[in-house]
Formats: structure tokens, sequence, C-alpha cells
């Protein structure tokens, strides 16, 4: 009899603070975040690695560095997408980033970097001269990308895939659609397009910010989202639990079974891909890293 496989679930959308960055105030703001919570409800949940996006958001300017050192102490556990040049940063959009970017993986074990663009933002310097130059060193270098974005942002975004077609693009969060969204659902629409770039995976993580009810899990009023992203991505999408964050709406476990027990129309195939198949392909096949 031929065993089956213990599946390798691979958390694509986790961070790990020193410091609780977010409204409102929690009772243990320099505990509820760090690095050993995660590995501990990996361990709990059976998660076997995870990719923290970093984010140099409030009180962790520093998030980085404390990234880094995390995964140089569970190099099997633990992967880097640093931060560069978030909207939130003091260089966001201005001129050095490729030069800021190369400094970055020359210092960190990063198998990708996270960029996360403003909201207001339209987006046209992912395709100006000195974006196209920061995405072309990325691909160079063989890193994976990780864009929050929003649906308006897609456009450009599909401009930069098929330049740059061997960059992997992760997009946070399925590209927050709505589940309100009337009819005919542009927005959706527009995250819905982008599958025709076979290089942009959508992140299924943070089932609650598509939704007015984040306290409704399974969130069944958003899973045609899911479902319709799934018919036009296949399988090209990777889970993510969103920790911390994740723990003001549901649990990690149930970040987890959102997708693996509440998305039944997600053949058993398709699912282990999803679930980590999909990005331990990507950290395998992108930037070598050595770490002491």
């Amino acid at each position: 009899m031929v065993q089956a496989r213990t599946p390798t679930i691979i958390d694509a959308h986790c961070h790990a603070w020193q410091y609780w960055p977010y409204e409102p105030p929690v009772p243990d703001p320099e505990s509820r975040g760090i690095t050993t919570q995660l590995l501990h409800q990996m361990d709990v949940n059976g998660v076997n690695h995870a990719c923290i996006v970093s984010a140099n958001v409030r009180n962790n300017p520093q998030n980085n560095e404390y990234v880094a050192a995390a995964v140089r102490e569970h190099p099997t556990r633990l992967s880097q997408f640093a931060d560069i040049d978030s909207h939130w940063s003091k260089t966001y959009h201005s001129r050095g980033a490729t030069k800021r970017l190369e400094s970055a993986v020359k210092t960190y074990p990063m198998k990708g970097f996270t960029h996360y663009l403003a909201d207001e933002d339209d987006g046209s310097w992912l395709y100006s001269d000195e974006g196209r130059e920061f995405f072309q060193l990325a691909q160079d270098t063989k890193l994976i990308a990780s864009i929050h974005c929003r649906p308006h942002h897609q456009k450009v975004i599909r401009e930069v895939a098929a330049e740059f077609s061997s960059l992997p693009i992760l997009i946070h969060h399925l590209g927050h659609p709505s589940a309100s969204e009337p009819a005919p659902h542009p927005k959706l629409r527009e995250i819905l397009d982008s599958a025709a770039l076979p290089n942009i995976y959508l992140k299924l993580s943070g089932f609650y910010y598509t939704t007015d009810r984040k306290w409704e899990y399974p969130y069944s009023d958003t899973l045609w989202l899911y479902r319709s992203a799934y018919e036009h991505y296949g399988p090209r999408m990777v889970w993510g639990s969103d920790f911390p964050v994740v723990n003001f709406h549901m649990t990690h476990r149930q970040s987890l079974e959102a997708l693996r027990s509440h998305c039944s129309f997600i053949n058993e195939t398709d699912m282990a891909k999803i679930l980590g198949d999909n990005l331990y392909k990507l950290l395998h096949t992108t930037r070598e890293i050595q770490i002491p």
C-alpha cells in the first residue's frame, strides 16, 4: 500500500513584530506578535514553514532586522520578504529605490521583498523608469515580489508582470475585493483580469478584509469571491494566515480552515498546491541564500 504524502503547508502571509503596531492597544504589546508566538501557532496547527512579510510600521522601524535575525535562527521554518519603501516609509517612491533593494539583498537573508502601495496612489511609479529598474533588479536577483495593492492598481501590476515575466508576484489578501460590491463587480474584474499573467499569484488570506461582517466565520458571504478567483486563477494561489492580525477576527487555525474546510469547490490536488506546494516550488527556484 502506498502511504499518502503528508501535505506541506506554507504560510505565504504573516508578520512578526517586537511591538504591537496597531490600534486599538493590546495588553501585551511586547509579546503578541513576536516570532516565538508565530512558531508556536505553526507547531500547534501543522504549518511547516512561514514567509514573514516584514513591515517597518509604527514602533517597528527595525522590523527588517528583527525578522532577519529570526530567519537566521530558524532557517528551516521561516523565510523573509523584506520591507522595501512601503508607503509608511520616508523613502516611498523616492529616488534610489534600486540601490536600497540592492543593499537589502546584501544585508538580509531575504527570499523576496514586500511593497505596500498607498491606497490613494495610482501605482504609476511601478512602471516608471525607476520602478522598472527596481523590478529588473528583483528579477535578476531571483526574488519573489509580495505586493499590497487595491483593485485600481491591477492594471499597472499587469504591465510589470508582462515585462518581468520570470518575477513571481504575490498579491496580498486576494487583491482586496469587496463581497458587497454591486454587479457587474468592476473592482473584482480588475483582479480577475490579472489571471492572464502567469506570474501573478493571489494570496488566499484575510477573508475578513472582504466583508463588513468581520466576526462572521467562516465568512460564507465572501466565498463567491474565492470561487471566482479559483475559476480564473485555478491553483495559482497561495494560503496565508495574516498572523498576528488574524487574532482580531479569528484564530490561526480558522485562517487555515476557512480555506481547507470551507472552500469545498477546490479539488484535492489544487488544494495541496495552494496550501504549500506552489510556494515550496517558488522558494526553491528563487534566490539562493546562505544563512550562517
